[in-house]
């Protein structure tokens, strides 16, 4: 609640079409008030608010409160220009004239995001808006006026504070698209609805600022009428109103449409336009028209897949879809079926296609009658035309059919065996073509492969020219199959194919014979279960194979008396040594004699070799049966096992011959005796250090020479600056050495003694040119490798080493002369 302390100033101030506006109490009451001027209304006052008196009347009677008023809102307009800050209301409390009060306000727009928006005099209670308001960012706002004393104690309740942002028309429509695709079937009826377009506005819709109305400024084109349609102006729909809609005279319109916020009002109100564009949708309202009442074409006999007849077609709806697209049908005129319609999805001409081959002699030509129609039926009130309907003819062209067999493969049956010469049959083939003149045809061989047949030229007869054999690699299944060519005299010549197919009946011409052809018998088994099975393998067949009857023949007479065979099944028997026969070892040849079952009978004298040895547990030969079954003789094992003997010695002394040598040769001793041998004392070191500053040397033996005259008087392309000693040979000691083996040591002694007595030889020992790099070295002294402070070191061995240690021992050896 609150107090209104001047109740004749409440007053609420607002803007519309920028005109200020002023309601008083006395406004109300005395209507003379109307007439002040405006000026006089603009300097009114602002509106005091007061807080509650909750704390008034300190004195213990009872007293009537007063009655709170409500605190009206505060309102502002947007988009004010100030100037800033600009004083909304004033706050106070009854109580500042006995105590100092300070004001304050909170809330959003305080000293809550967005901060700072409005602010308050503490000391006098003014609240002010400090920058321009936005509606369409906020449109009111919610604070909260505190009051307290110097101290910060609350000295009243705090009041709520509403402010409201003003709406200007600040703003203009905006279509959420700046194009619009609608659409709307041709010949639609007027009223029939196309689409819909929205705009909106960001100012307050329940003013007239956000009111938004539509209209038409446009469209194109302008056929049949300039307008086709209408917009709801409050809603957005658009609706057509005219008939004459046809795809095929306008396909798409251009709609220009207007959105004006102020309820419409183009003199005050903001505008925005859009695009909305209206496609005319296809119907099937043109049936498909041939070019042409007949079409003709032709078509060869005997041939499928050709396309025989093109027929063309118009229709004015929209291309390749379902209003568009042809279907062709034969209606009459090919009973048989060999015509089929096709159509081309491209041009969407229909093609005569030949399914099923036609023949001249039957049918030299065909009348068809085609109709067309589309996929889509045809739109309510649209009839088919009459060139919907189109007759074709198709001449059927004769051409050389080939000549054919009436039975084909055909089939004999013969014998085998048949002697070369005997007639099997006739194969003669039959020319289709009845009603060209009379034609020959000629018969050839194709395929033979035993090469057993011959076919007459002319009358296609069959004559053998070898004997058939049934077990022939050619004949499969007991069928032997042939082809022949025939050829007829037409122009160009026809050829027809023909297999012929001889079944061979089985006669008995092939003997049996004897499997297997080896075998292996135990010498010392038992009689009764020691054998082995043969049996027989026929070319011919049942009953021209088994049973079979396995004997052994009267000669030899050793034959019979060493071996016996029994009868196990038709096709099995057992061949084994008769009762109490010893035979040795070795390969024995049995000769038996085999029968088949055929009419008559054949016989063939078979030989299986069999191998007698002595066995094992197993009933399996022995490695010495095995090898004395093969035929050799006590004597010849005995020496081939000597042979092998001796072999195995040799080797085993040749491998410890080469064992020995090799540890001969490594007990052998080094050519070089192990004290001078040079490779133990040669040490290689990193660091190569520039003198030694700790002994008094001469450094003028490493600079340059005063006179280079013998220098500059060498032969051109001698860079050696070192001169050739000339000194005697000098004697050197000799050496104690162990005796060298063999001559190698002899050499390298002799050439060692050859180098050390050659003063010649590079790289000589005389004075070499350096170039002097100063004093100093940051290397340390390598003198403490082996020198002696004491100075008694005796230099004198090194005149003993030859002339490569001739200036050492001229720089060490002097003694106190150096």
């Amino acid at each position: 609640h609150m107090t209104l302390i001047n109740p004749h100033i409440y007053s609420a101030v607002c803007v519309v079409c920028g005109v200020w506006l002023k309601v008083t109490e006395e406004e109300a009451k005395v209507p003379e008030m109307k007439e002040k001027k405006k000026g006089e209304e603009l300097r009114a006052p602002p509106t005091v608010i007061m807080f509650p008196g909750s704390r008034g009347h300190r004195s213990g009677g009872l007293h009537r409160q007063k009655r709170d008023w409500v605190i009206p809102p505060v309102n502002v307009p947007e988009n004010s220009r100030g100037p800033f800050p600009q004083m909304l209301v004033s706050i106070r409390s009854d109580q500042d004239r006995d105590i100092s009060i300070r004001y304050s306000i909170t809330g959003m727009g305080a000293d809550q995001p967005p901060n700072e928006v409005f602010n308050i005099d503490p000391v006098a209670g003014k609240m002010y808006v400090t920058k321009p308001l936005d509606r369409e960012m906020r449109s009111s706002y919610h604070l909260r006026a505190h009051a307290v004393d110097m101290n910060g104690n609350q000295v009243e309740n705090p009041i709520d504070l509403y402010i409201y942002v003003i709406d200007m028309n600040d703003n203009r429509p905006e279509f959420r698209n700046q194009v619009y695709n609608g659409s709307v079937d041709e010949g639609s009826k007027p009223g029939t609805y196309v689409m819909h377009v929205s705009a909106f506005d960001a100012d307050d819709n329940t003013t007239a600022n956000g009111m938004v109305r539509y209209r038409i400024l446009s469209q194109m084109p302008h056929n049949p009428i300039p307008n086709m349609f209408t917009i709801n102006s409050e809603t957005g729909d658009i609706v057509s109103v005219a008939a004459g809609l046809d795809r095929e005279t306008v396909s798409q319109y251009t709609l220009i449409v207007q959105a004006t916020d102020m309820e419409g009002n183009l003199n005050f109100g903001l505008s925005n336009t859009a695009t909305a564009l209206i496609t005319v949708t296809d119907i099937n309202d043109n049936p498909p028209r041939l070019t042409n009442r007949t079409f003709s074409g032709e078509v060869p006999e005997n041939r499928v897949g050709l396309v025989v007849a093109n027929l063309t077609v118009k229709d004015a709806d929209q291309p390749h879809s379902p209003n568009w697209n042809a279907v062709y049908r034969i209606i009459s005129g090919d009973p048989s079926n060999h015509f089929s319609m096709r159509t081309d999805p491209v041009s969407n001409d229909g093609m005569v296609t030949v399914v099923k081959p036609v023949d001249y002699e039957m049918n030299r030509a065909f009348m068809l009658t085609v109709v067309v129609s589309n996929q889509a039926h045809l739109a309510s009130g649209i009839q088919s035309s009459l060139q919907s309907t189109a007759g074709v003819t198709i001449s059927v062209q004769d051409i050389n059919e080939p000549p054919y067999f009436p039975t084909n493969p055909k089939s004999i049956r013969f014998e085998e065996g048949v002697p070369a010469g005997t007639s099997l049959t006739t194969f003669s083939a039959t020319d289709p073509d009845r009603l060209q003149m009379q034609q020959i045809i000629r018969y050839t061989k194709l395929n033979d492969p035993a090469l057993w047949l011959s076919i007459n030229r002319t009358s296609g007869q069959i004559v053998t020219i070898a004997t058939l054999d049934r077990e022939s690699t050619y004949v499969k299944n007991n069928v032997y199959e042939a082809t022949f060519l025939a050829i007829d005299s037409g122009s160009p010549p026809a050829s027809a194919t023909g297999t012929l197919q001889i079944y061979l009946n089985d006669i008995n011409d092939n003997p049996p014979a004897l499997v297997p052809r080896e075998a292996q018998l135990c010498e010392r088994v038992n009689r009764n279960t020691n054998g082995v099975n043969i049996t027989a393998a026929d070319a011919d067949t049942d009953p021209n194979a088994g049973p079979f009857v396995f004997e052994l023949p009267n000669y030899p007479p050793s034959i019979r008396r060493n071996w016996t065979i029994s009868r196990i099944s038709g096709d099995y028997a057992r061949l084994g040594l008769r009762y109490q026969v010893y035979l040795e070892s070795g390969v024995y040849e049995v000769p038996i004699v085999v029968s088949d079952s055929g009419n008559p009978p054949l016989s063939n004298r078979s030989v299986i070799k069999v191998k007698v040895c002595p066995c094992d547990r197993n009933g399996d030969c022995t490695t010495l049966g095995a090898v004395a079954a093969a035929g050799l003789g006590t004597g010849a094992i005995i020496s081939i096992l000597v042979c092998i003997i001796i072999l195995l010695c040799m080797v085993l002394l040749f491998v410890v011959w080469m064992k020995r040598r090799e540890r001969e040769r490594q007990t052998k001793q080094l050519l070089i005796d192990p004290e001078d041998d040079v490779r133990d004392n040669i040490l290689k070191y990193d660091e190569e250090g520039g003198g030694e500053e700790d002994q008094d040397y001469d450094l003028s033996q490493l600079q340059q020479p005063d006179s280079l005259e013998h220098i500059i008087s060498k032969p051109p392309g001698v860079r050696r600056v070192d001169e050739r000693p000339i000194v005697p040979e000098s004697q050197y000691p000799i050496r104690h050495v162990l005796p060298h083996p063999g001559d190698i040591g002899d050499f390298i002694h002799e050439g060692l003694r050859a180098a050390d007595n050659d003063p010649t030889a590079p790289p000589y020992d005389s004075l070499l040119v350096f170039d002097y790099e100063g004093s100093g070295s940051t290397a340390g002294s390598v003198s403490s490798l082996n020198s002696s402070s004491s100075g008694d070191q005796d230099y004198d061995y090194l005149n003993d080493w030859g002339p490569r240690f001739k200036k050492l021992a001229d720089m060490y050896g002097g003694g106190d002369e150096d």
